[in-house]
């Protein structure tokens, strides 16, 4: 079986880029030969390779790639990965191409149940060929670091893409207006800028408080897991998720995470149990600072946080269940 996998700005180094890697890794181990095209290329391609089934991640972004093949796929899977379900579906000018892609699938694959509910609310004929599967989480190869933390200090850290939708000034100044009681704070960023007007505010931003925040650029996935293991607590300020691949891989570290009350982040983090939800300014201040403070509470949530990712995200179960849904179309 051959599946071609077609992912939005691949292979930049940002979440489904992590995603479509990990599945086609992890579906080659199963025996299934994969191949990864980006749907944001330019040129477009005229025809995709051959293969048994096409796997669309993003729902518009893939619609709109389709629309300018010369032979669209016969048959196709698409995985919603977070801004087609909670932005476009409900905007008007994209709402009715996110609809077409989805109704011309043979399957619709979404990370948990909320977000099956979510689809089924929009688009009720949908219901049967909606399947929920977690993500599975990312194997890290022992790397070198490419930050070392600074002695005595209390280190966040924000791993997203610099786009406005994951909300990094707002971080930012939060974290601000902790470090005013906590001269030891310290912020590092690492994503690469994927929006040029966003990436000159916050590189603003750094440069104004360069003494705490420190930014690492495009990291290169298999040398995230050092810095991960030298945060204190990983953020997630994000306004649309799908199912953030860096809090995953976070929580799989045992690190204790705080991240915003949103679909997609909600799926993953049990507040109070395995991380922390805030849905304001107050609240994300409060869990910060008692997290800062409280050794044993950040202790707790690292230890839940690990068991909930081996728990329930294993990369083979993913894989699995995504070879299961191939088979039953190709029967």
């Amino acid at each position: 079986m051959k599946i071609v996998l077609v992912s939005p700005n691949y292979p930049q180094p940002r979440g489904n880029t992590v995603t479509v890697e990990r599945i086609a890794a992890n579906l080659g181990k199963l025996g299934v030969e994969t191949e990864i095209v980006s749907s944001t290329d330019e040129p477009v391609p005229v025809r995709l390779p051959d293969a048994d089934l096409v796997h669309g991640f993003h729902a518009h972004r893939f619609y709109k790639f389709m629309e300018q093949l010369v032979e669209p796929p016969h048959r196709y899977v698409v995985t919603m990965t977070g801004t087609d379900l909670n932005v476009d579906l409900f905007q008007p000018e994209k709402r009715q191409d996110v609809l077409t892609a989805l109704e011309g699938a043979a399957a619709i694959h979404v990370f948990d149940e909320k977000a099956k509910a979510v689809l089924i609310q929009e688009a009720s004929h949908l219901s049967q060929k909606i399947f929920p599967i977690a993500q599975g989480n990312s194997e890290f190869p022992d790397a070198a670091s490419l930050a070392e933390k600074e002695p005595g200090t209390f280190l966040f850290m924000l791993p997203a893409g610099i786009r406005k939708v994951k909300n990094v000034p707002a971080a930012i100044g939060m974290l601000e207006k902790l470090r005013a009681s906590y001269p030891e704070l310290r912020l590092w960023l690492a994503g690469p800028v994927l929006e040029e007007s966003e990436g000159m505010l916050v590189g603003s931003l750094v440069e104004q408080h360069k003494d705490w925040i420190r930014y690492l650029g495009a990291v290169p996935h298999p040398h995230m897991g050092p810095l991960y293991r030298q945060a204190d607590v990983v953020l997630n300020s994000s306004l649309s998720e799908g199912q953030p691949a860096a809090i995953l891989e976070a929580m799989g570290y045992g690190r204790p995470v705080l991240v915003s009350n949103i679909l997609g982040n909600d799926g993953i983090v049990s507040h109070e149990e395995n991380g922390f939800l805030y849905s304001n300014e107050n609240e994300f201040l409060a869990y910060a600072e008692l997290l800062m403070n409280n050794y044993e509470v950040r202790e707790k949530m690292g230890l839940q946080a690990k068991k909930h990712i081996a728990e329930h995200h294993s990369s083979i179960n993913e894989a699995e269940a995504l070879l299961a849904i191939y088979r039953s179309i190709l029967k």
